[in-house]
């Protein structure tokens, strides 16, 4: 009889699943981590919510165990990496909150635009408000929803049935799955200047960071309303206290900061703000879908009927997997890289795979490749196993290619994507060490390692660029550790990839685009 061990509260219900499967089931609610240390070798799986700290040091020596079960979306309290050294499949339950999160942005929504809290409080001080506390309709408004995976579909199909235009914006999502929901598919700048309501339901990334700050908020009507019911961080708070203190919006409703528990801000000061302590999963219904959906997950991983939700597993068997594993690698750096330089909504993946890889199952790889794509934009919860689902949910045609016939290299994969802007194209392969290298990037041949931080630059092919470059980065103390050249013709355009052994802050790129022979620069971070 396998052993599962709960070391966070979990409904009920999630604990019956797996009790009627069959299996034991010990429920040591807030265990300290030395004693699940001493005892987790004893299960064959552990299921947790946010307050057990899977570390390393946890699972060094982890016996029986070969399932962790996270009760909820986020897995940052997991170690990934260690887990899969140790052959341990991590699985999350990424859909049990969307309606919860979705009805608190709509709560939030309805809260600034009719004063609920403010006339609350009023009237339990005795006071009779009513032409202070006058509110806004939202029949007939325009809602801007920046984000359109599960959560912000949701949001827009709502506000849909209460009358709203909803604009929406998703560089992941195709405007033909937009249009099916009734969502006009538009720039960023345009939804700030015509939004009458605008709700963020975006991942935190590098790319969402201060995604709305003084520049976005001056774009928009003195009379709209903020909501942020996803990530701290996206909103720049300090432009936003700025622009609610100075009345240049009318409002905003907030349920997550960059600093987590909230217990001093400047938003206290304001009157025109409503504020909520991170409720947006804080229902019994979310708690527990996600305990019956991580349950699940858990009772079929341990039967061996099916591997869902895995963050961190592709399902091969071990000689094939030793072949293409290190394509996993490879096609993923691709997908990252990609992402960062490809502009525009997602429209069409083609990933074409050449060479003797060609022979063996490559749809993984293709997982891998969607994931790398993903992980700049998305939640965490993009993973091998429902990346290529992920990207059919948001409209994207993904098409996977064999040829062995291609004898350019033994064995490459030649990747095409397609956005609303433009077409973009590389080429990967692995060198005689399994090394990862980029050969191709659209018509220009080169030869890059990926690495953790590297610039993208299209320059006039003139004398001193290179020059230019180089005595730039060392003036910031920025080491070249890797260079790449590529050119069609003389004097025409040419492509540079730098490799940096530090990151490049935004001054630094400014500069660079400043000298005349630059087209473009796009920073790439892995």
């Amino acid at each position: 009889m396998a052993k599962i061990i709960v070391s966070d509260k979990l409904s009920v219900e999630g604990v019956k699943i797996l009790q009627d499967a069959g299996f034991s089931v010990d429920c040591k609610f807030g265990i300290a981590p030395e004693e699940l240390k001493k005892i987790i070798g004893e299960y064959d799986a552990i299921v947790i919510r946010s307050g057990t700290k899977i570390t390393a040091d946890i699972i060094a020596n982890p016996g029986k165990l070969k399932v962790i079960g996270r009760a909820g979306v986020g897995v940052d309290n997991v170690d990934l990496d260690a887990a899969k050294k140790k052959g341990i499949i991590v699985m999350n339950a990424p859909g049990g909150n969307t309606i919860s999160t979705c009805e608190h942005a709509i709560a939030l929504m309805f809260s600034i635009a009719r004063n609920i809290p403010f006339a609350h409080n009023s009237l339990m001080q005795g006071k009779w408000e009513r032409s202070k506390l006058k509110g806004t309709e939202l029949t007939g408004k325009t809602l801007g929803i920046v984000g359109l995976g599960r959560i912000g579909r949701e949001v827009a199909k709502r506000a849909i049935g209460l009358g709203m235009q909803v604009l929406g914006s998703d560089p992941f999502v195709s405007k033909e799955l937009a249009e099916k929901a009734g969502i006009e598919m538009a720039e960023l700048e345009t939804i700030f200047k015509n939004a009458d309501f605008l709700t963020v339901h975006s991942p935190l990334t590098e790319k969402t960071k201060n995604l709305i700050a003084e520049k976005e908020i001056k774009l928009m009507k003195s009379s709209a309303f903020i909501i942020n019911d996803a990530r701290g961080g996206i909103i720049n708070e300090d432009a936003l206290y700025n622009a609610l203190k100075e009345k240049r919006i009318a409002g905003a409703a907030l349920d997550v900061f960059v600093s987590e528990p909230l217990k001093e801000s400047k938003f206290f000061e304001l009157d025109n703000i409503v504020l909520t302590p991170h409720l947006g999963a804080s229902t019994e219904e979310a708690q527990l879908n996600v305990a019956i959906e991580v349950a699940h997950c858990v009772k079929d991983a341990l039967n061996g009927k099916a591997i869902r939700n895995a963050v961190n597993y592709v399902q091969l068997d071990a000689d094939t997997y030793q072949i293409v594993e290190p394509y996993f690698s490879l096609a993923e750096k691709m997908g990252k890289f990609i992402s960062q330089v490809a502009e525009g909504g997602l429209k069409e993946v083609q990933i074409s795979y050449l060479g003797e890889i060609s022979a063996y199952k490559v749809d993984v790889i293709g997982a891998a490749f969607i994931k790398g794509m993903y992980d700049t934009q998305l939640e965490s919860d993009v993973n091998y196993i429902n990346a290529l689902e992920i990207a059919k949910e948001r409209g994207v045609k993904v098409e996977q290619i064999k040829n062995r016939d291609d004898k350019e290299y033994v064995n490459a994969i030649r990747v095409k994507v397609v956005t609303d802007k433009e077409e973009r194209f590389l080429e990967g392969t692995l060198f005689a060490n399994k090394q990862a290298r980029f050969v191709k990037m659209d018509d220009f041949y080169l030869e890059v390692a990926p690495t953790d931080n590297m610039i993208v630059i299209y320059n006039h092919d003139k004398p001193g660029t290179i020059g230019f470059l180089g005595t730039l980065l060392g003036k910031y103390g920025i080491n070249i550790a890797g260079m790449s050249l590529g050119r069609n013709a003389p004097e025409g355009i040419a492509l540079t990839i730098l490799n940096l052994d530090n990151p490049v802050k935004d001054d630094v790129i400014r500069e660079i685009k400043a000298h005349s022979n630059i087209v473009s620069v796009q920073c790439v971070v892995f």
